[in-house]
């Protein structure tokens, strides 16, 4: 996407730069080493630190918080920064659990960006089911954002949030053109419920991609946690194995390197 920058700082987070503005998606930037648990006897290990330290990456616009009840989307480092970002857009639940510090929205619910002497920017709430039928009681509510502003001119720029596929996710290239991609994986498990996965699998993802047609792929959340069960390789041969060359719009952009737990 035209004048676009992406930095990836670990898991899930990071920094889009566009038209002047700094929006950080979920924000995680613990050390690694400590063990955080997930709820109803979950847990997982982080197992690399983030590339940027938050000192590094402020000042921020706004955060795109896709859920803040589990800490690879929301640390303790991270939740320190939100009470520094001037806007914080999340889902409902969230916002009422950040004391009121948050837009929330629920799927397809809008809000404006707005800041003087920058472009408006849409953001665009798409819904997220974060695990396997009837789990959002345990995963909880998530969203994605798709971004739209007026220089853009091929699509929107979508965040899938944690997702598996599903019905509401395959409607987002039904409503709107996707550009780019910026793609949750990892295939997330938990011994407690076997093979069940809470985030896209390297084929979902596949299968996702060929229904939305983005010009431009971009991995996230593949790495750095104990419960990610696909890293890069999964993705890069399921994607390098599809007939319409999907892989070549694969965008890798440079791993952590700050720390890791030995």
């Amino acid at each position: 996407m035209k004048d676009v920058r992406v930095t990836h700082i670990g898991g899930p987070t990071t920094l889009i730069e566009v038209a002047g503005w700094r929006i950080l998606t979920d924000p995680t930037f613990d050390p690694p080493g400590h063990r955080y648990a997930f709820g109803w006897g979950t847990s997982s290990r982080k197992l690399s630190g983030p590339a940027l330290a938050a000192a590094d990456v402020e000042p921020v616009d706004a955060v795109l918080l896709s859920h803040e009840h589990h800490a690879d989307n929301l640390d303790g480092a991270g939740r320190k920064l939100l009470a520094r970002a001037p806007v914080v857009v999340t889902t409902r639940a969230g916002a009422r659990r950040l004391d009121g510090r948050a837009r929330g929205l629920r799927p397809w619910a809008t809000t404006e960006l707005t800041a003087p002497g920058k472009p408006s920017i849409t953001v665009t709430a798409t819904p997220c089911r974060h695990g396997p039928p009837l789990s959002r009681p345990v995963a909880g509510p998530v969203i994605g954002f798709a971004l739209r502003w007026e220089t853009q001119e091929h699509g929107v720029f979508w965040i899938t949030g944690d997702t598996v596929l599903f019905r509401g996710v395959r409607e987002v290239p039904e409503r709107m053109t996707v550009d780019t991609v910026l793609l949750h994986l990892g295939a997330v498990r938990f011994p407690l419920t076997g093979r069940l996965h809470y985030s896209l699998t390297a084929a979902e993802a596949v299968e996702l991609c060929r229904l939305v047609q983005p010009r431009t792929i971009i991995p996230v959340h593949y790495e750095g946690w104990s419960h990610f069960t696909q890293g890069r390789d999964a993705v890069a041969e399921a994607f390098a194995a599809t007939p319409d060359n999907l892989g070549q719009r694969l965008h890798w952009l440079p791993l952590p390197s700050q720390g890791t737990a030995g």
